[in-house]
């Protein structure tokens, strides 16, 4: 298999006799008042072995400070950059991440947390196994305090197997011909729509079909489990991308769950429900993101 890039920004899969267009693809990445966290996973963006489309992030309602960020980023990449931001009236990840992707320009979404350093062929790997009709779970390493730590420090370095400050060490483990083989297979112990919105990906046109996140939900938790349950109940599949799709996540404590309860018991009752298409979601936005975009 061969990658073949194009001028503009296309990109395609050489096999035996013919070849295979990647979708255009979004890169999504929320964040919230941590520019540190932030700063490294721009950074690693310049070392994906295919780069998406367009990048937007979707902030909701950090200070200034992350804007110079941004705007520092934007100037020295030649792929389109959007900031999207709300002011910040407590945890509305949902809505945030609604506008951004109303005001997105292509037909796949590749979702991460501000919070996340990418694999180098993160991107390549989710438009690898992009399908319509399924959400794509990618998988997860953490990384502990110290490393992390030493990252913000000197900035970016190599993470290894060997790397001594990590756990889901067995993550790391990239081979695409077992992840191919696991992509329908591979389950977890938990609900099949338990989801973690900080690594996964699907089609516009299949999140736009049941409204987008439910905004209802507000501070932390299961807004992603949410949204995956009622893209299941409209037909979709949920594949898991084990050992490939690979995120690094950087330490930190835990912020307040007070309202995981509540979320929780909803989502539960959308499961009983076979619930679809939530009320309030993206619909609201696309006559209107443009008013949420500061560059």
């Amino acid at each position: 298999m061969v990658l073949i890039k194009t001028t503009n920004n296309s990109v395609y899969i050489k096999k035996n006799t013919f070849m295979e267009k990647y979708p255009d693809a979004s890169l999504l990445i929320s964040t919230y008042n941590n520019t540190d966290f932030l700063n490294l996973c721009l950074q690693s963006i310049l070392h994906q072995t295919v780069k998406p489309s367009e990048i937007i992030i979707a902030d909701d309602g950090s200070t200034s400070e992350t804007y110079q960020v941004i705007k520092a980023f934007k100037a020295n990449i030649d792929i389109p950059v959007k900031h999207i931001w709300q002011e910040d009236k407590g945890f509305q990840l949902s809505r945030i991440r609604n506008i951004a992707v109303a005001a997105s320009s292509c037909e796949y979404i590749i979702q991460i947390d501000g919070d996340i350093i990418m694999h180098e062929s993160f991107i390549e790997d989710h438009l690898r196994f992009a399908r319509k009709g399924a959400i794509l779970q990618g998988s997860r390493v953490k990384l502990g305090e110290n490393f992390t730590r030493n990252l913000i420090k000197n900035g970016l370095s190599v993470i290894s197997f060997f790397t001594f400050d990590l756990s889901r060490r067995e993550n790391m483990i990239r081979c695409i011909t077992l992840s191919s083989f696991l992509l329908k297979r591979y389950r977890n112990p938990y609900p099949v729509y338990y989801a973690r919105g900080a690594n996964m990906s699907f089609f516009k046109s299949d999140f736009v079909a049941v409204n987008g996140y439910d905004e209802s939900f507000t501070g932390w938790g299961h807004e992603d489990s949410d949204l995956t349950l009622r893209m299941m109940n409209y037909g979709c599949v949920k594949h898991y991308a084990k050992f490939c799709c690979i995120a690094y996540h950087l330490y930190h404590k835990e912020g307040t769950r007070s309202n995981e309860s509540s979320n929780k018991e909803k989502m539960q009752r959308h499961a009983r429900e076979n619930k679809i298409h939530c009320s309030k979601g993206i619909s609201a936005h696309f006559n209107e993101y443009e008013k949420y975009i500061l560059i």
